[in-house]
């Protein structure tokens, strides 16, 4: 059901939420402990910033076993020096505690309306679909196929189903025509899909498909008004620490990935923009910008470092809406914050309601 926000209620909308996915993060320990016991893989998810995307959601899989990562269209390179270096740090967490890999190199799309696909690809899913093979390739070439194992996964929101493309790029399939399987059947289908992937893999890849099977079925029998799940996104959020951020029609999630930054916060920022004009949001409900940056330790630097990075990624993505998407500027609001990993939780640094002088250029540069 839809929340109606007032004026000054889209902050405390998203920290009421914060506070309630904490909660249930943390509630949920045991059962995470429990699930990593029977399926150790990690498991990772390269997406496109859409607050759509939520997988845990999509294969009814407990809350922090799949480590998101996002930004515009989905779109990476190992090339990147940050990116590159999150990567293999958590490649060699895994390595180090004799566990495997699996990466979803995801694209996305709406079978029932291109409008609701992908606008970072500007609705070409071909384009999406092939840059997802791409990076595919890429972890091959890097890391082999042997600790880290990458799938080409496309999502389509409608029904918020998993399309699984094969080793062979010419094989996929889509879980909206799976119906639920044995064991026996479904790793027979995994296996056709994946003969290389190691039968570890394939055993802890099994409880998301199946969860997947059961979510679509659960969409279709709720008859969901097809509106929800068009772009109404009133919140552009920057940076790390967002897992607890998957509302449907919530937020643009851009990563701080791409050397390009700047351009990744312009198109988001440019696409909140058009969900004003079109008339999908109201801006007396309050747009925020957030930004966020992940730690772990307190004790030492890195939580120090988390602060001055969301504080500069605030400033930095404030000029550059003032710069090049100032009409967004009097509807913004700002929260800045670090985000606990621990515990899902956001400390906030500041928070404003309405920027008093917003020195709003008479032209986009």
């Amino acid at each position: 059901m839809a929340i109606q926000r007032n004026l000054n209620a889209g902050i405390d909308y998203l920290l009421d939420l914060n506070e309630r996915h904490a909660r249930d993060f943390m509630d949920l320990a045991v059962e995470r402990r429990r699930y990593r016991g029977e399926h150790p893989t990690e498991i990772a998810a390269l997406k496109c910033m859409d607050g759509r995307l939520n997988l845990s959601v999509m294969t009814q899989t407990t809350v922090g076993i799949i480590q998101p990562f996002r930004n515009l269209g989905g779109k990476f390179q190992l090339g990147w020096p940050f990116f590159q270096s999150i990567v293999d740090q958590w490649v060699q967490y895994a390595i180090g505690r004799g566990r495997h890999c699996m990466v979803f190199v995801t694209y996305h799309y709406a079978r029932g309306d291109v409008h609701r696909g992908c606008r970072g690809f500007n609705y070409d899913t071909a384009a999406a679909r092939d840059t997802a093979i791409k990076l595919k390739a890429q972890f091959d070439h890097i890391y082999g196929q042997g600790a880290v194992f990458p799938i080409v996964c496309g999502i389509e929101t409608d029904l918020e189903a998993l399309i699984l493309h094969g080793e062979d790029e010419n094989r996929s399939v889509d879980l909206a025509n799976v119906k639920e399987t044995t064991e026996l059947e479904l790793d027979e289908l995994l296996r056709s899909l994946y003969p290389l992937m190691p039968q570890k893999i394939i055993r802890d890849l099994m409880p998301l498909v199946r969860g997947n099977v059961r979510h679509i079925a659960e969409i279709r029998a709720s008859n969901r008004a097809m509106e929800e799940a068009e772009h109404k996104e009133w919140v552009l959020g920057i940076g790390r620490g967002f897992d607890w951020l998957h509302e449907v029609n919530t937020a643009f999630i851009v990563g701080p990935f791409d050397p390009h930054l700047s351009f990744a916060i312009q198109t988001a920022a440019t696409l909140l923009q058009g969900n004003i004009d079109d008339g999908r949001v109201d801006p007396k409900n309050g747009i925020v910008l957030l930004t966020s940056a992940a730690y772990r330790d307190v004790t030492g630097p890195e939580y120090r470092l988390a602060r001055e990075k969301a504080a500069f990624l605030s400033k930095f993505s404030l000029e550059i809406i003032k710069e090049r998407v100032p009409n967004l500027i009097p509807c913004l609001q700002i929260l800045t914050g670090v985000a606990d990993l621990n515990t899902r939780k956001l400390k906030v640094m500041e928070r404003c309601e309405k920027i008093e002088h917003p020195e709003i250029p008479t032209k986009a540069a």
